[in-house]
């Protein structure tokens, strides 16, 4: 035990750990039969993950405040920033661990996980200090309704001194799935919504708490995950070990870095276009700031769907590539454009004509209802054409093309709809139609962008092979 924290000392010999070991082996059988069992519990975990906000907005509107909706509203778009960038940072860990996965390679799973901890915890420390000391500058920044300045800051405020445990549960959650297992995110994660409904329940409509009471809820909510998580982790039997040597930054983690940091880069910065897209409507007035939160909890949900098969794709595909299975990888896009695009359909039609229904889960207010409704409209063309994109963006992912994933976002995000986006905003006639429409026009714009460099990827490879 000196020096040592043994994670597995038995290999994968009981019908269990083989049935599991087969579930994981994405290498051979049916694509679709092991693409969407494995797609379908990331999904789920996503979808409570959204819950989170999406409880905090529907009890806050209930029972807190205007000014309270447009601060959760504001707070969650930066904390969504936070998450999001942290989510794509950890896709080199789950790229990684799927390789060596692939490749017979376990042994060097424990020295990519044990540098990873470090830098991650390096960068919790960052985002505590920089959200805590700056969250009214930050709430400033994102234009919130002067009315709601005060309360967004405490919200702000609030997550960062929870970050410790947003950034952990990402961490975990990325190796996991790194490892095939979908299902142990799943349960962690819904454990931590029932807490998170419990505790807006009690804070906000039983205290009275309002934003900040939605804040607790949700910080509290992340800490029983991490905690869940972590005892899970270390109750399996995982095929690799990690050593007191392993906690340091090597050469495993800065690897992980090279794929991560592109990704991180450009969440990054498509998550700043976001927050001014956040800006811009502000300055439209209270009504359009809570009507656009209260949209932007529906297209969290709707975006799900593209992004838990980003995440699978990601995976899957990097197992095949460490296996030497190209074929079987390029199948394995299609296949999911094809999951994506079915659901995306059902999704864009009730979007686009009942989204009034869903804006008022929300809120009883008929304005902001409305409004949120009018940002649907444009948007809702996005639910199919991100199938498309997120497949091949996951597809880039796992071949560790994070690079070009990084380019073709940033052009896609700051040259077309963030934009178009002001553009529109400053119109005389400014509708939030014509400003969510901007999505799907950059969304259609990186699917050409990305056929143009699959074209090239697989022309390039022909030349390789044939030399």
């Amino acid at each position: 035990m000196k020096g040592k924290l043994t994670l597995n000392k038995s290999s994968l010999s009981s019908k269990k750990d083989l049935r599991q070991a087969s579930k994981s082996d994405f290498t051979q059988g049916s694509i679709l039969g092991k693409l969407v069992p494995f797609m379908l519990p990331i999904l789920g975990a996503l979808i409570l993950q959204a819950a989170y906000g999406a409880v905090d907005l529907l009890v806050v509107g209930r029972f807190g405040t205007t000014s309270g909706l447009s601060a959760v509203s504001t707070g969650s778009q930066v904390l969504n920033f936070v998450t999001f960038v942290i989510t794509q940072f950890a896709m080199g860990i789950t790229v990684l661990t799927a390789r060596y996965i692939g490749e017979k390679k376990q042994q060097l799973i424990g020295s990519l996980i044990g540098g990873s901890i470090v830098v991650f915890a390096i960068i919790s420390v960052v985002l505590f200090v920089v959200m805590i000391i700056f969250s009214r500058p930050i709430a400033v920044l994102m234009q919130a309704p002067a009315e709601a300045v005060s309360l967004t800051s405490v919200y702000v405020k609030i997550c960062g001194g929870g970050i410790f445990f947003i950034v952990a549960y990402n961490l975990l959650s990325a190796i996991f799935r790194g490892l095939g297992d979908s299902k142990s995110p799943l349960i962690f994660v819904a454990v931590a919504c029932v807490v998170n409904i419990a505790g807006d329940l009690i804070l906000v409509a039983g205290l009275h708490l309002d934003a900040a009471g939605a804040a607790i809820a949700t910080v509290f909510a992340q800490a029983v995950s991490v905690v869940f998580a972590l005892l899970l982790l270390f109750k399996r039997n995982l095929p690799f070990t990690i050593k007191k040597s392993d906690f340091r930054i090597n050469e495993y983690c800065n690897r992980a870095l090279k794929i991560g940091l592109p990704l991180a880069l450009q969440e990054c910065l498509t998550q700043i276009s976001f927050l001014a897209l956040c800006a811009f409507i502000n300055r439209l007035g209270l009504e359009a700031s809570s009507g656009y939160g209260v949209a932007c909890k529906i297209v969290n949900f709707a975006m799900l769907i593209p992004s838990s098969l980003m995440q699978s794709m990601a995976s899957f595909v990097s197992q095949n590539v460490g296996a030497g299975n190209e074929k079987r990888a390029r199948k394995a896009l299609f296949t999911g454009i094809g999951v994506g695009l079915t659901i995306g359909l059902i999704v864009f039609v009730f979007i686009m004509f009942k989204g009034d229904l869903l804006t008022g889960i929300f809120t009883t207010d008929e304005a902001v209802i409305q409004k949120g409704y009018d940002y649907l409209r444009g948007f809702a063309l996005e639910t199919m054409v991100t199938a498309i994109l997120f497949s091949m963006i996951g597809y880039f992912n796992g071949h560790d093309k994070t690079v070009w994933v990084m380019i073709q976002g940033l052009i896609q995000t700051l040259l077309v709809r963030l934009p178009l986006a002001y553009y529109m905003s400053i119109q005389p006639d400014a509708s939030l139609t014509k400003i969510g429409f901007a999505a799907p026009v950059a969304t259609m714009f990186g699917i050409v962008l990305n056929m143009i460099f699959y074209i090239y990827c697989n022309r390039k490879n022909k030349i390789i092979n044939s030399n």
